[in-house]
């Protein structure tokens, strides 16, 4: 190679440097653009915790997927999450509530169901119970199982239950514990099921209440009146 070629090939090479070092910085921004927009993406899709100190971005309206109650009336669009479940071969009822801090049962209730229950308890220390304003006194622990049947496959359920003296509610309280232990979620679709651990398939569903059944039956008898006078 001649001195004039090594100094072109030289030439060629030290302009090229600058124009590779360019261009890879520029595909790296370009990438870091696509990985910010990624993460922010990913956020948006995970739950967020509020900050009573953030300032307040695109607020959008909650839409109401079922029928806005009457002014003044909102209260009575309320479900309940009591459902029957199976304890000792017994009929029993549950309430699933994320407000209560442990899964309890009234003493009255849990009599009917469950014998020479006092003999089994374990203590209860270094903790108090309360009810809105009223102390709840706890008898307490009794360990217990719980089914839930289901036609196409029932679930089981081993738990603990405080049991309360001066409880009065007829049933067993599922509380915070439990149903995060278990990962039971409700979900208040069109119609209200809940399920149990990772299998989203298998969906319970809560009784017909009182008024729903009331509401079908008024339904139905509208129908039949309406196919009466077609025919």
């Amino acid at each position: 190679m001649t001195k004039k070629e090594a100094n072109d090939v030289s030439l060629h090479e030290s302009d090229s440097e600058p124009y590779e070092e360019e261009e890879l910085t520029e595909q790296l921004s370009i990438e870091n653009i696509n990985v910010s927009f990624e993460v922010i993406e990913i956020h948006t899709h995970l739950p967020q915790y509020s900050d009573e100190c953030m300032d307040l971005i695109n607020v959008q309206d909650a839409k109401m997927q079922k029928t806005k109650p009457s002014r003044g009336k909102g209260y009575t669009a309320g479900s309940s999450c009591i459902t029957n479940i199976v304890i000792k071969n017994k009929e029993a009822k549950t309430h699933h509530d994320s407000g209560a801090f442990c899964t309890c049962v009234g003493k009255n209730y849990f009599e009917k169901i469950y014998a020479n229950w006092q003999d089994q308890l374990m203590p209860v220390e270094g903790i108090k119970f309360r009810s809105c304003s009223q102390n709840i006194h706890p008898l307490g622990i009794l360990e217990a199982e719980m089914i839930f049947p289901r036609p196409a496959g029932s679930i089981r359920l081993a738990f603990e239950a405080v049991v309360m003296n001066n409880c009065t509610s007829q049933h067993f309280i599922i509380g915070n514990n439990y149903l995060n232990i278990y990962v039971i979620d409700i979900n208040n679709h069109k119609y209200r099921f809940f399920t149990i651990g990772e299998n989203e398939r298998q969906k319970f569903a809560f009784p017909l209440e009182e008024r729903e059944i009331t509401v079908i039956r008024k339904v139905k008898m509208l129908i039949r009146k309406y196919l009466c006078q077609i025919n």
